[in-house]
């Protein structure tokens, strides 16, 4: 089996892993743009379950068909499976969810689908990938984990392995849920204080997030900050209603990602706002960031630092 690969580039791009539907297949398509050659056959997603793996794949390849969706299991037998040298209707690109597909069939047979497609000049996308790197012994030509953030990278006959990019996404991805979680607690808390949704947009830092108001709000930063703290102490449940609400507690919160989120409130850890709101000369607007985790020793300036990763 002959599989093409392009000139190397870096090792890794990191990008920040976005909130919501809208924003996460817009990313996917960036990454499609930026780093999806021709000629590549063999794609690896890997992430931890609601990480958005296959909102990041219905960006890369629009159209394409998902087999793990409410209506995947109707898609059977999965159109891997049934891959032909000839034939009139045969798709370019295959997708599998190996974690989902486990459930119908033998690991042992996805890795051979998988494989026979490569030989016949297909492209297949597999999320989990690194449960199915085992038995194929080939590694993807473009690996992509989401965790905190969004890896990419192009590995060599001498990696990076994809057990390595799973140790670092599933490590980080409890950061992405405290954040996303504690920043509907701040939507939450700031409706109290008279400023809707509507007069901010979401934006991201890492192991935070931040809101970016087009005009500076009369904002009283430690009461807002007294106000989310209570929430989080009452260790209200969160819960997934639809693809555009969650409940917290019991009330209804609309949320662009339902799916990222922590159990409970009380599981947010170490919650903080810096102190001011922040202004963004570029852009005419201010920003307020909200942080979870650890406190960065080095400030405020290096909170999105490389070697953090």
């Amino acid at each position: 089996m002959l599989i093409h690969r392009p000139e190397p580039g870096p090792l890794y791009s990191v990008y920040f892993a976005p909130r919501g539907y809208v924003r996460m297949t817009h990313m996917g398509m960036q990454i499609a743009q930026r780093h999806l050659h021709v000629y590549d056959r063999l794609i690896g997603i890997i992430g931890d379950a609601g990480s958005g793996k296959s909102l990041l794949v219905s960006g890369m390849f629009p159209g394409l068909e998902l087999t793990n969706d409410d209506g995947g299991v109707n898609v059977r037998p999965l159109p891997l499976l049934e891959v032909k040298e000839e034939g009139f209707y045969q798709p370019h690109t295959y997708h599998v969810d190996v974690r989902f597909e486990q459930a119908f069939t033998q690991p042992h047979m996805l890795a051979e689908a998988v494989l026979r497609a490569l030989s016949l000049g297909r492209r297949v996308v597999v999320e989990h990938f690194e449960l199915l790197y085992p038995l194929l012994n080939v590694n993807a030509q473009l690996l992509i984990g989401i965790g905190d953030e969004i890896i990419v990278c192009r590995p060599t006959l001498f990696g990076p392995e994809p057990e390595d990019i799973a140790r670092i996404v599933h490590r980080s991805i409890k950061y992405r849920r405290m954040a996303h979680s504690a920043e509907d607690l701040t939507e939450r808390a700031l409706a109290l204080q008279g400023i809707p949704e509507r007069e901010y947009e979401h934006d991201d830092v890492r192991h935070g997030f931040m809101l970016r108001f087009r005009k500076r709000p009369e904002l009283d930063i430690e009461r807002l900050t007294g106000d989310v703290q209570s929430q989080i102490e009452q260790d209200l449940k969160i819960s997934f209603v639809d693809n555009e609400h969650i409940r917290i507690g019991g009330s209804l919160h609309r949320c662009t990602g339902p799916r990222m989120h922590v159990p409970s409130t009380g599981k947010i850890e170490n919650f903080r706002f810096l102190p001011q709101l922040h202004d963004d000369v570029l852009t005419d607007t201010c920003l307020l960031v909200g942080l979870v985790g650890e406190v960065h020793p080095r400030g405020n300036r290096d909170l999105n630092s490389i070697d953090q990763l």
